[in-house]
């Protein structure tokens, strides 16, 4: 019988991680990448060289300001243009409006510690075929699939989540829901920081769109994130590039992919 326990997450032998922790694999990435950079900072001179190894995933804050100061000069990250600020805001134009509501209900797969979540991913995949097969006027099988199976209290009710505006959902939520045309269950799982959403739009009610000119500054602010979040994914490939990492998989590379 095969006894092997997991390789412990290390990142050029600093253990970062244990087995009785049962951390996610995303959770064992930003272990991972955190350590990538803590590390990048020493070699820069940004840090000392005995920062203490992080605990449970926490850092010194020490480590964080050096990490900010090494992020600062090695992504370089070009201001758009105004054809880019244009373009993104015809193609995103409904993100922008004010007063949006949408009508909602979902069925929550919790992400949690220790969870497969290969596993989870199946089923939440297979509760989204069953409610999208169902027949109109049928058994209601998605109050039926959040009562019996969401890690939301909203399960008692069915899964309903009322009336909501961007501002009552978490970022990443609320970009795959608003602005959109959508009204029905949504064709795909909707991911979260709180897990795998089933998600059904009961209605919408548009908001108003403004000009380009009245949301230009949040349209640049959008565009730079975007572009900061591609630098350091780069960024971080070339670290694990040039690194031993044991533990979890990491994208790499051995060249710079930006400059």
């Amino acid at each position: 019988m095969n006894t092997s326990t997991p390789a412990l997450l290390q990142v050029n032998g600093v253990v970062l991680s244990y087995p009785n922790e049962g951390l996610t694999t995303e959770a064992l990435r930003q272990r991972a990448c955190a350590e990538l950079l803590r590390q990048a900072a020493i070699q820069a001179g940004l840090l000392a060289a005995d920062d203490p190894q992080p605990l449970g995933g926490a850092m010194t804050e020490a480590a964080s300001t050096a990490i900010e100061t090494l992020l600062d000069r090695e992504l370089h990250v070009p201001e758009p243009s105004d054809e880019a600020l244009r373009r993104h805001h015809t193609a995103q134009r409904g993100r922008y409006a004010l007063g949006e509501r949408v009508q909602l209900r979902h069925v929550l797969f919790a992400v949690t510690p220790g969870v497969d979540v290969n596993a989870l991913r199946q089923r939440a995949e297979a509760c989204l075929l069953d409610v999208r097969c169902a027949s109109p006027g049928g058994e209601d099988r998605f109050a039926a699939a959040a009562s019996s199976t969401s890690n939301c209290p909203s399960g008692a009710d069915g899964g309903a989540l009322g009336w909501l505006t961007t501002e009552d959902c978490a970022p990443e939520f609320a970009r795959e829901i608003f602005g959109k045309p959508e009204v029905g269950v949504l064709p795909r799982l909707v991911h979260s920081r709180f897990g795998l959403h089933v998600v059904e739009v009961m209605a919408r009610q548009a908001g108003v769109e403004p000009s380009f000119d009245a949301v230009k500054s949040a349209v640049a602010q959008a565009l730079r994130q975007q572009a900061f979040a591609t630098a350091l994914r780069q960024y971080l490939q070339l670290l694990a590039g040039n690194a031993h990492v044991e533990g979890v998989q990491l994208d790499s590379a051995d060249t710079p992919l930006v400059q």
